[in-house]
């Protein structure tokens, strides 16, 4: 930003951290007394919240949280996405405490009816015949790949540079000059060098996907619809197209994970967009927050399997049975049946990608009117401010708009002023019970605490 002042920035920064940190003691207290848990938290990238300490919840109800400290925000992080149903949404409750208290068996090894009428709706939504489950996006991703290869008998996927798919081994690839993969800065003990699992291309870059393909030894794309953990950076028309036929063309699956795009519809981005994946991931959200996740397979890939299985190639019973004994849970099948059945309706998809794109007029007036370099993007019911403009065109170019500092301010003073965003970017979501007058609660905390920046 040409006009923002950094040492006025460090000040304002200051203040919202000061505001922050007494107006949260509690959490303080229990952040300081968190010794038996590595990085004082449950999962260690709760520390990406910023002031020093994150908050603690004492409860959650539709798109309301509040805290230990008897703060009530507006949140429009929702679990980064795997709340996207609300908080604890009436109907996936009623189903849950049905499954506990009424019917009772959490996980018995056993499948319910439940788990049909997902893989049923599942395929409604997203086209895939054959489904399968998980208890995260993640293993959904991991046991996905692993069926490409099985499949296909190449050894590499292809991904893009600043992708999302978890904690992936491949995922974490970037491309780097002359053609090799290389690791993305702070991977956490990858198990070999990537460059021997993984191809790596641009977003946006069909020549860059062709050029890894043409090696001949890419089992699958795994690509999200659009990208997601580094910035909302969309697909220009005709690329998502491209792949497709690029990975036809050269023996390649092309495996479409849809954990973060299912915001642009009621069957995610490959309904609304027109996508023909081979296979699909879905996670975080379709359980109304219980743990749960499932990859769908087209009938060709499960044929594909089911002839390696006969030929005694593969074990997918016994040595296959990846995702472990609590995949496919009686409870986690009861929550997905009630959330998808009552919660995220069609009709509920159209309100709160309605309320997206109010969001995303409230942020760009305020970025017209106060004339910053920055942009904002959407995938149905998912938005989210960028550093740069115009809106970067690649995970690359979304990277280097980051600000760490800009993030903290902006997210210590939302927070401040009742209203919480994703802790690892700009990102909001839309929930059921999100209303219009929390996205005008936005726009207007968004242009005060944008306008205290700038000077004239």
């Amino acid at each position: 930003m040409s006009m923002l002042d950094r040492g006025r920035l460090a000040r304002v920064l200051q203040v919202e951290q000061g505001t922050y940190v007494a107006r949260n003691p509690r959490s303080e207290k229990l952040y300081a007394g968190a010794t038996n848990l590595f990085g004082r938290v449950p999962m260690t990238w709760m520390n990406m919240w910023s002031g020093g300490f994150p908050l603690y919840l004492d409860s959650a109800r539709g798109n309301r949280i509040a805290d230990v400290d008897g703060h009530t925000y507006v949140d429009f992080a929702l679990g980064d996405t795997g709340a996207m149903a609300g908080h604890s949404p009436v109907a996936t409750t009623a189903g849950v405490k049905r499954r506990l208290a009424e019917l009772g068996g959490i996980t018995t090894m056993l499948p319910t009816g439940d788990a049909q009428w997902v893989g049923a709706e599942l395929t409604r939504r997203f086209g895939m015949p054959l489904w399968s489950f998980t208890l995260s996006a993640t293993d959904a991703n991991r046991w996905a790949v692993r069926l490409a290869r099985l499949t296909t008998g190449r050894p590499k996927i292809l991904v893009f540079g600043h992708c999302y798919h978890g904690s992936v081994d491949e995922a974490f690839a970037l491309p780097g000059p002359d053609g090799k993969t290389e690791s993305r800065p702070g991977n956490v003990g990858p198990p070999v060098p990537l460059e021997l699992t993984t191809r790596a291309a641009t977003w946006n870059d069909l020549a860059s996907v062709e050029r890894e393909l043409a090696h001949g030894d890419v089992a699958a794309v795994l690509t999200e619809p659009a990208l997601t953990n580094i910035g909302i950076v969309l697909p220009e028309p005709g690329f998502l197209e491209g792949v497709r036929e690029l990975a036809t063309r050269y023996g390649a699956l092309l495996m479409i994970d849809e954990t973060h795009t299912f915001s642009a519809g009621w069957g995610g981005a490959t309904r609304a967009w027109g996508l023909e994946p081979d296979i699909l991931v879905v996670g975080k959200s379709i359980g109304g927050g219980i743990p749960c996740g499932a990859y769908g397979l087209s009938a060709s890939v499960a044929a594909a399997v089911t002839r390696h299985t006969d030929a005694g190639d593969a074990d997918i019973v016994d040595v296959g049975g990846v995702g472990g004994t609590l995949a496919g849970n009686a409870l986690s099948t009861a929550a997905m049946r009630a959330t998808l059945d009552e919660v995220l309706t069609p009709e509920a998809f159209e309100r709160m990608i309605g309320l997206a794109d109010a969001f995303v007029v409230g942020v760009q007036e305020t970025i017209d009117e106060l004339g910053l370099p920055w942009s904002v993007a959407q995938v149905g019911a998912r938005a989210e401010y960028r550093f740069a403009a115009p809106a970067p065109r690649s995970g690359e170019e979304s990277a280097a708009a980051a600000d760490e500092e800009l993030d903290a301010y902006l997210h210590l003073a939302m927070c401040n002023r009742g209203i919480l965003m994703t802790p690892f970017h700009n990102m909001a979501l839309m929930c059921p019970d999100t209303s219009r007058e929390d996205i005008d609660r936005h726009t207007a905390a968004f242009r005060e605490v944008v306008a205290a920046l700038l000077t004239r």
